[in-house]
């Protein structure tokens, strides 16, 4: 049936009207079933099967298939004439108590009341013959259904077909009729059939289930209609079930869209297999009463056995049920790297990703994205502090907080749900029971959970080590930024702030020195800042965009509902909640391009798939649902078009915030499009010539020949000194890129409650490392790893490191990894104190991994290859150094290193929570999300002397980091665009470590000998 959009609302989604169209076109006609043995002489028991089509906004198309028995659509009748004299019988009454009330009698008339009352919304406040005209429906329309008929089963067979079609016709047109419960439950739809951030439409009916609370009804009604059997004893109660792509949700009624209960599907056991390499998700059980028909649903640890009134309708829902877990979601099957998210981004599905170095950047994107939210917040972390402001100056950005940011958007409606970590308190001062507290406080539509309950899990040892924020499933934030004190920094890289302006009280923070014993008293400081420095923080956040960002928000999901459960199971305030599907089309991009589920399954466990073709990599962003992410002293009207596609903060420019008190604008200024290089060939290129991207950006997946042709008049014209526009600009905030995207975590049972551990993390670094082309990137907090055969350390980076110096030895083919890491681990003392054995235990295990015994990979390589290891791999750290005040003496701190990301080849990058140590990346202890980044769009590179095609997000990233971290200039980005080149390595990498570790260690015994040798002689040099 065609519908033509009305704009009633009701129960969630809009209701269209219905408009028949000829039964040939197959979308809502209606067939018999019969079969031609069938007798004659029983019309009622004919089943007809019909299939419905309702369209919303030429947007979304939903389908179903219905098999109804005629006795069914008689029942419907009589309920509809039931429905009918119910409202005829109650406006009357209205009638004659305004009446009586006219006359001044009668002020309490008694009321006739009927459990199955139909909503206020479709009752009219005054008596109008007109409605209930429409809701009438003649009972001459149903005799065509109950007629006998006579002659040959074929004729019956057709008669049936028609008298279905004719039936529903009369009241599909009318949409007081079509709104009725009755109506409703015969077409199996609810409040959720067409909410598209659910996916399509599925199965949906009433069954049994006996797992939950007695639902709580009226005194007068009944579990059954018998009132003999021990059934109206037992705890199974009749609810409302939804199947959709990715989870089956419980309802108390059709109408109500709490959530009793909610099963989301993950991926199962392998010993689950059938014979046929099927995944069973439900089946059949046997019953003890043949009276009962059951089956059950196992997925994520639990098993939930659900009862219906025949064995027919078990096969229906085992068989809808088990369809459910096929491709394109396909969420029962692991994926690539053995992770619960399939890769995304192989067709254009709007996947995109976009990258924030250091705390200024990611916290501003992070408030502009929690400004311009509108439905729903999700927030995970390990630590998060209710009174950190995300903008700096903190003087000026009042609003900026994070609990008065929550505080603006939960009053506007928005939901908020955050999932901290519950810690140890003998452990950890992070007081996160404080930050719960104060976050309830804010308003009634901010829900928190803290997770684990130490006791009762017996979890003690491990974390949730997340850093998520999802906004309105349209935009997430992953990384290694928790919203917390001492994560605010810019690439200055600041030692000092006196007086305070950029880190007010206790956000000034150096857990070297010491680590406050209470956050209550956040404005208060806890280091006095004439004496000590603040430990300058290092850190990489990720923007995703599309199908990626709510493949993270299932992860939250899939957390908050075994929380929910765990931690407050009765708790009405707390709502189980459920994963959107890929169906949802993001307000930025426009209209639907649903994805070919066979195509993406077939690619799903091929890790080197091609992508497909695609016209063009210009994004229709609409900056009114997803912010722009820009400084906030610059307008966006004085950009040019082409600055709109990538924005970034230049960290060469002053900040002059302690002063002026206000940033000055950091937008990198891209070259204006060289117009003589018009007569370079465009294939592959984007469409609009107009922006500067243009003229070096193409997609991995244009035509071989093509790719030649341009490559070769490319360097061409750089071998003749030509200047080419690049989006390469180095700064905080990267472009905005089309890219493969898939998401990986380490989780278990215990964190969250999956059927079996996830190590998806550690797969995607041993695999990548493995085949790595040219060098390997790692920045790390930490580096603890093993090589085969290590039973003390499980996880084998170390190892998929090893093999690839060793082959590119054996191939006699140049490769490197270089891995920044703290020069020390953030924990309180010096290595010496007494106080500080967890220093020396994590100094010990990343010495043993890195150079000390014969577990170390440097061992081993020398055994192997020698001197030559260190062409082949070495280890960095970062450090500071600035004056406490004017004229004051000059100190040192390490920018501590607490990203989390790889880079492969300039093309791949992974970036998210996840430490290289065995707490992260095993799956069964600390839980951590991740994704892999893979480009889409090329930019013309370098590597080792040759052309080489670099990924736009993966070079862009590189080159930003290298030049903070090397202290470039923007025009010297150019030296070190081959990561393997000698110039780039030995002269400007090596060089500037030795530098300045002979710059440090003067200043060391010259200026400030306060600072111990021990650890200034590991700045910023090779381990």
């Amino acid at each position: 049936m065609n519908m033509e959009r009305l704009p009633a609302e009701r129960h969630g989604h809009r209701y269209e009207r219905m408009q028949p169209e000829p039964a040939a076109e197959g979308d809502a006609s209606a067939s018999s079933s019969s079969s031609p043995s069938a007798p004659a002489r029983r019309p009622e028991v004919l089943a007809a099967s019909a299939s419905f089509r309702l369209s919303e906004a030429n947007f979304y198309q939903f389908r179903w298939r219905l098999f109804k028995k005629a006795s069914q659509v008689l029942y419907l009748h009589f309920a509809l004439k039931r429905r009918e004299f119910l409202e005829e019988f109650h406006e009357k009454q209205e009638q004659v108590k305004e009446w009586l009330q006219n006359l001044g009698i009668g002020d309490h008339m008694p009321v006739v009341h009927d459990e199955d009352e139909v909503d206020d919304v479709n009752v009219p406040s005054q008596p109008d013959e007109s409605s209930i005209r429409n809701r009438n429906v003649p009972s001459i329309a149903v005799l065509p259904v109950i007629r006998p008929a006579l002659g040959r089963q074929h004729s019956i067979s057709d008669r049936a077909k028609v008298a279905m079609q004719e039936y529903l016709n009369h009241f599909f047109g009318n949409l007081d009729i079509v709104n009725s419960r009755e109506v409703c439950k015969f077409l199996e739809v609810s409040c959720l059939s067409f909410l598209p951030e659910y996916g399509p439409k599925l199965k949906e009916d009433y069954v049994s289930i006996g797992h939950l609370p007695k639902i709580q009804k009226g005194h007068k009604e009944k579990c059954c209609s018998c009132g003999l059997f021990s059934c109206c004893k037992s705890s199974w109660q009749k609810v409302w079930v939804v199947l959709k792509p990715g989870f089956l949700a419980l309802l108390k009624d059709p109408f109500d869209p709490k959530l009793l209960d909610v099963i989301i599907f993950d991926a199962l056991p392998h010993m689950d297999i059938n014979g046929e390499g099927q995944i069973s998700l439900a089946k059949e059980i046997k019953e003890r009463n043949p009276l009962h028909f059951g089956f059950q649903v196992s997925s994520g640890g639990r098993t939930i056995k659900l009862r219906t009134k025949s064995s027919s309708k078990v096969k229906d829902w085992v068989t809808a049920i088990n369809a459910a877990r096929q491709p394109p979601e396909g969420w029962c099957y692991p994926h690539r790297f053995g992770s619960f998210a399939p890769p995304r981004g192989l067709l254009e599905d709007g996947s995109m990703a976009q990258w924030f170095i250091d705390g200024q950047a990611g916290f501003e994107a992070i408030a502009s994205s929690i400004e311009h939210a509108k439905s729903e917040i999700f927030i995970a972390g390990w630590w998060l502090c209710p009174e950190l402001y995300l903008r700096r100056p903190f003087e000026h950005h009042g609003s900026s907080r994070l609990d008065a940011l929550l505080e603006a958007r939960a009053k506007q409606g928005v939901q908020i749900y955050i999932l901290m970590y519950k810690e140890v308190a003998l452990a950890l001062k992070i007081n996160s029971l404080y930050s719960k507290n104060r976050l309830l406080n804010i308003h009634e539509n901010v829900k928190v959970l803290r997770y684990p309950d130490h006791f009762s899990s017996g979890v003690y040892l491990w974390s949730h080590h997340e850093k998520i924020v999802i906004v309105d499933n349209q935009v997430c934030y992953i990384g290694g930024l928790d919203l917390c004190f001492g994560r605010y920094d810019s690439p200055d890289h600041k030692v000092t702030d006196v007086p305070s302006t950029i880190w007010p009280g206790k956000d000034y923070y150096n857990p070297r020195e010491s680590e406050p014993n209470s956050w209550e008293d956040s404005a208060k400081d806890e280091l006095d800042r004439t004496k000590y420095p603040r430990m300058p923080w290092h850190d990489v956040q990720c923007a995703l965009y599309g199908p990626p960002c709510r493949d993270v928000a299932r992860h939250f999901v899939q957390r908050w509902n075994y929380s929910k459960r765990n931690k407050a199971p009765n708790e009405q305030a707390i709502p189980l909640l459920m994963p959107h599907h890929h169906m949802v089309i993001p307000h930025y991009k426009g209209r639907s391009k649903e994805a070919n589920g066979e195509a993406e399954g077939k690619q799903n466990h091929d890790e080197n798939a091609d992508v497909k073709k695609t016209a063009s990599l210009a994004s229709s962003a609409s900056s009114q649902d997803v912010p722009l992410l820009l400084p906030q002293e610059l307008e966006p009207q004085a950009l040019p078009d082409g600055d709109l596609a990538m924005t970034g903060f230049d960290i060469n420019q002053a900040d002059n915030a302690n002063k002026t008190g206000f940033k000055q604008p950091l937008l990198n200024r891209k070259a204006k499009f060289d117009a003589s290089r018009q007569d370079l060939p465009m294939r592959g290129f984007v469409d609009n010539l107009s922006s500067p991207e243009s003229a070096t950006i193409r997609r991995f997946d244009s035509p071989k020949e093509d790719r030649h042709h341009m490559d070769k008049k490319w360097w061409e014209r750089q071998e003749q000194g030509d200047q080419v526009a690049s989006v390469l600009d180095i700064g905080q905030v990267g472009p905005r890129a089309t890219c493969r995207c898939q998401v990986i975590r380490s989780v278990g049972q215990w964190s969250a409650g999956t059927t079996q551990i996830e190590g998806s993390i550690h797969n995607a670094y041993f695999s990548l490392i493995e085949k790595a082309e040219h060098f390997v990137y790692i920045e790390n907090q930490f580096f603890i790893s093993g090589l085969s055969g290590d039973d003390t350390i499980k996880n084998r980076v170390l190892e998929a490191l090893y093999r690839r110096i060793l082959r590119a030895e054996r191939e006699k083919k140049r490769f490197k990894a270089i891995i920044v890491i703290p020069l020390l681990p953030g924990f309180q003392g010096g290595i010496d104190d007494g106080g500080a054995a967890s220093v020396r235990a994590i100094m010990h295990w990343q010495y043993r991994t890195i150079c000390r015994g014969p577990n170390s990979i440097l061992q081993n390589l020398y055994d192997v290859i020698g001197l030559k290891a260190h062409d082949y791999i070495s280890f960095h750290g970062l450090r500071a150094h600035g004056r406490l005040t004017d004229g004051g003496p000059v100190v040192t701190s390490q920018i501590y290193v607490h990203s989390k990301l790889m880079i492969i080849d300039d093309r791949i990058a992974l970036i998210g929570s996840a430490n290289i140590n065995d707490r992260s990346l095993l799956g069964s202890r600390d839980s951590e999300i991740a994704v892999v980044i893979e480009d889409k769009e090329v930019v013309n590179s370098k590597m080792d002397g040759r052309h080489w095609e670099a990924g736009k997000f993966s070079l862009s990233l590189r080159l930003s980091l290298w030049a903070e971290h090397l202290g470039l200039h923007r025009g010297e980005v150019s030296h070190i665009m081959d990561p393997m080149d000698d110039t780039t390595f030995k002269n400007i990498w090596m060089a500037t470590a030795k530098v300045r570790e002979t710059k440090m260690l003067y200043a060391e015994v010259i200026v400030h000998s306060r600072i111990k040798t021990m650890i200034t002689k590991h700045m910023g040099c090779c381990l």
